[in-house]
């Protein structure tokens, strides 16, 4: 390993245990939320019509289960550029992603971002690291807790061309210069959008009266074994972009095919989290209440390349794996494939029943 390798590798196992937290809330607006909606193609109403949230019991238009990775990927990109600055952004890839739902994020949250280094861990040239996010409301209402897995290649240099690709497409403000410059910003003082935090954040706390699910299905219809029916979603270049511009993930193999291929891909490819949502959508769509869902995890497999003028088709298929009648809840399989791609190792969610 290079001195650069070893620098940011031993800076990333110093970090394990700290507490760090972004500045400024994120403000959950009304046509955010109906953006990030269409970028998933969910058309459930309670993301665009208050009258239809409010049928569902909340006071304004109800985020899709992922929106909340709008504000992670704004975390994972000010602690790349504060905290964890050895590593090279362009070779993180997020391998696994949990959601536990405490509360529905709405429009007008406050959302705040707590964020934990874990753990870490090396198996050859590869860094495994482990981080909970915790966001709130400015209530101080626990909202969820995510766990995300990130692994970075430490062991080999970026090849120059693939470099220079990233260097000619990527966007303003994000290139290998424009993240010396922010170093150099944090040593005069400047803010970097984060700060170290030593207390303690808000933990989850139950409702006065638990909210009774307004789903389709009602538990009694449900049985290990059945299958949900599938779902095909085709995906273009054009939502690949609009989900990068909607999300904040702007890496450039997503969308530029000389950078997809430098890298050592067959195209350019979907977003493991657009994925992530799209079979969130797929789930509650057939749960008929997107707030029906208490927890959503998924280990990526693999990406589902899109070709420059033709679509690609997602399949989504689900699964009832287990039932608690004390709770009316079922843990949910879930699968999605393109082509002969299989794009979730292990997907999860459970869910609540009427």
């Amino acid at each position: 390993m290079n001195d650069i390798t070893t620098t940011a590798s031993e800076q990333a196992k110093a970090l394990v245990g700290r507490h760090y937290r972004l500045t400024d809330p994120y403000e959950v607006g009304r046509e955010k939320i109906r953006e990030f909606a269409r970028a998933l193609q969910d058309g459930h109403p309670a993301h665009r019509h208050e009258d239809a949230a409010l049928r569902l019991g909340f006071d304004g238009l109800v985020a899709p289960l992922t929106f909340s990775s709008i504000v992670l990927m704004l975390m994972q990109r000010k602690m790349f550029e504060s905290v964890l600055t050895g590593y090279d952004l362009g070779q993180v890839l997020q391998t696994e992603q949990s959601i536990q739902v405490h509360r529905p994020m709405v429009a007008g949250d406050e959302v705040r971002c707590d964020s934990y280094i874990e753990s870490f861990r090396q198996f050859g040239d590869k860094d495994f690291m482990v981080t909970k996010n915790v966001l709130s409301n400015q209530y101080k209402e626990v909202l969820q807790t995510a766990h995300t897995t990130a692994v970075a290649q430490t062991g080999v240099d970026i090849a120059a061309d693939l470099r220079a690709a990233v260097e000619g497409v990527i966007m303003t403000g994000q290139s290998t210069t424009d993240r010396s410059d922010a170093a150099a910003a944090r040593s005069t003082g400047e803010d970097s959008g984060l700060i170290e935090c030593f207390e303690e954040t808000a933990q989850p706390d139950s409702p006065d009266e638990p909210r009774t699910p307004r789903t389709v299905p009602a538990f009694e219809d449900l049985s290990v074994g059945m299958e949900l029916a599938p779902r095909a979603v085709q995906i273009s270049r054009g939502d690949l972009v609009n989900y990068a511009g909607v999300s904040g993930d702007s890496n450039p193999i997503h969308f530029s095919d000389v950078v997809a291929r430098s890298a050592g891909l067959p195209d350019v490819v979907s977003h493991g989290l657009l994925t992530m949502g799209l079979g969130a959508g797929y789930l509650t769509s057939w749960l008929g209440d997107p707030a029906a869902v208490t927890r959503y995890g998924v280990r990526f497999a693999g990406f589902a390349p899109v070709q420059a003028a033709k679509a690609s088709t997602i399949e989504f298929q689900g699964r009832v794996k287990q039932l608690d009648s004390d709770r009316r809840a079922a843990t949910i399989a879930l699968t999605a494939t393109c082509g002969e791609r299989k794009l979730f190792g292990r997907a999860t969610a459970d869910v609540l029943l009427r």
